[in-house]
């Protein structure tokens, strides 16, 4: 499971460190494709499979099935780490999430999220404001 927030900066040939305590659970080989909110998610290639499977499963004929299937898996790539622990974002998946300098690693469950420092610290402030009323809505959930 991932948690945690981490700061890193991603240097000028688009590589970024993976917080240590990430890396074991991402495995030697994952997946980073475009995630919701501006952010890259990033997935080990288990969980990628698993959510493959469900992806594949979603009707082909309707079109917002097809609009949220491109948009995943175009920006998808297979990375590795290399020696200092340190992962290539694709340029595509960098100017998606805007990662220019300072990023956010951060744990959510089943993957990390990669987020621009700035729009992590946003998108968190508004969050923050509202996080009673999302847990509040979030009861029939039994959390």
């Amino acid at each position: 499971m991932f948690m945690g927030e981490y700061q890193h900066n991603i240097d000028d040939k688009g590589r970024l460190i993976i917080p240590s305590k990430f890396r074991e659970e991402l495995g030697s080989s994952f997946v980073l494709t475009r995630g919701l909110d501006q952010c890259v998610f990033g997935y080990p290639l288990d969980e990628w499979k698993q959510i493959e499977q469900k992806l594949k499963a979603l009707p082909f004929t309707k079109k917002d099935a097809r609009a949220f299937t491109r948009f995943f898996f175009s920006g998808a790539s297979e990375c590795q780490l290399d020696k200092q622990g340190r992962v290539t974002i694709t340029q595509p998946l960098r100017d998606y999430a805007k990662l220019e300098k300072d990023c956010a690693i951060i744990g959510v469950s089943n993957r990390i999220e990669i987020w621009s420092k700035s729009n992590w610290d946003s998108y968190y402030e508004e969050s923050e404001a509202s996080f009673g009323e999302i847990s509040e809505s979030l009861l029939d959930f039994d959390l």
